[in-house]
């Protein structure tokens, strides 16, 4: 069956087509993760059970005039505009489980370093990854993997506003560099904007101790990006996930929306760089799912049952532009990294295939 597994990857992540490198323009990858989003929100927009609870948010009706209406299509526009006006109509969007359009984890944790892990090196490792823990990843990401080749080796890059990436994607052994957490910009010659955004580093703290905000994250990436012009860039927001922690609906609902004018702007630039143009491929997921009801959606993990539903999105040269995909059938982000490989043109390293693929194989 190994057939019906490489069209069923080829259909399900983004591309068609034969597997021949020439067919891809692919040349550069951005992979962006938005911790602990719910697919309710990209999928209906804000929740009409908690926009306006006073347990949940600062100030009553802080959130009507801007997110809300009762046409879930239009509080959908109204919190991600980019996501469903550009990427709805020039890529593709997967996770709609109202048409029977599944995307889960496959590990079976559904928290962050297992979520992170199965995104990165494409399967889940659930003996091993049990916590958050800052322990040394012993799988290879796909971005190690290619770190170790002659075309992107110093090429890759990585930005998250957590402080255990380095450690998931075991920066030590990789020799990826990792700005992470309240990691500054690093070496010689840094620019003005990073040499302020160190300062302010240190200055403006934010609400956790691991987790950073999300404008550092942005900013960091954003200026390596323009200026060393990585070829493979990872960017991981994490707010979303920490404001729901704290049962702030108003902040989570806020920073969903000021991350999809991140990922806006990043696109925006990504098609004005002529190195970029038209041969960037952007992915877009989500590490994990959270509960539905005003108790659980603050809670994540195996005893949450709908925290293993999750989301992916593309958009890219090599990505028809399919929109909301409501075709029916099964996901998982562990896809994500062969997919990238796929377009590429490279297959994918690995040595320990996720078990659903070993199933396909057969």
């Amino acid at each position: 069956m190994k057939t019906k597994f490489t069209f069923l990857i080829s259909m399900a992540l983004f591309v068609y087509g034969s597997m021949q490198a020439q067919e891809y323009k692919t040349e550069n990858i951005v992979l962006i993760t938005f911790d602990g989003l719910r697919w309710q929100e990209l999928f209906k927009g804000a929740d009409s059970l908690m926009i306006n609870d006073t347990g949940m948010i600062e100030t009553p009706n802080s959130l009507l005039a801007d997110y809300w209406s009762t046409d879930p299509i239009k509080r959908r526009e109204m919190l991600f505009p980019f996501f469903w006006n550009t990427i709805a109509n020039e890529g593709q969007i997967y996770g709609n489980r109202a048409y029977g359009n599944l995307v889960d984890n496959q590990n079976k944790m559904w928290f962050s370093y297992p979520g992170y892990n199965e995104v990165l090196s494409g399967f889940a490792d659930d003996e091993r990854i049990t916590s958050n823990d800052k322990i040394n990843n012993l799988n290879v990401t796909f971005l190690e993997y290619l770190n170790q080749m002659p075309d992107y080796k110093g090429k890759v890059m990585a930005f998250g506003s957590w402080d255990v990436f380095p450690y998931i994607i075991n920066a030590e052994r990789s020799g990826i560099p990792v700005n992470a957490g309240f990691g500054k910009a690093t070496g010689e010659n840094l620019t003005e904007k990073e040499q302020l955004l160190n300062r302010m580093q240190d200055e403006i703290r934010g609400p956790w101790g691991g987790v950073r905000l999300d404008p550092f994250t942005h900013h960091y990436a954003m200026e390596a990006l323009k200026t060393k012009k990585p070829k493979v860039l990872y960017i991981s927001y994490g707010e979303t996930d920490d404001w729901a922690h704290g049962n702030k609906y108003d902040q989570y609902i806020w920073s969903a929306k000021q991350t999809d004018t991140y990922i806006k702007e990043i696109w925006d630039y990504i098609q004005s760089d002529p190195m970029y143009k038209d041969k960037t491929t952007m992915i877009i997921a989500v590490d994990h799912g959270r509960g539905v009801t005003k108790t659980s959606w603050r809670s994540h993990g195996s005893s949450v049952p709908e925290a293993g539903q999750i989301w992916i999105m593309a958009i890219g040269p090599d990505t028809p532009a399919s929109g909301e995909m409501k075709i029916k059938g099964q996901w998982q982000s562990a896809m994500i990294p062969r997919t990238i490989f796929q377009l590429l043109g490279k297959e994918y390293p690995d040595k320990k295939a996720a078990p659903a693929i070993k199933e396909m194989m057969k």
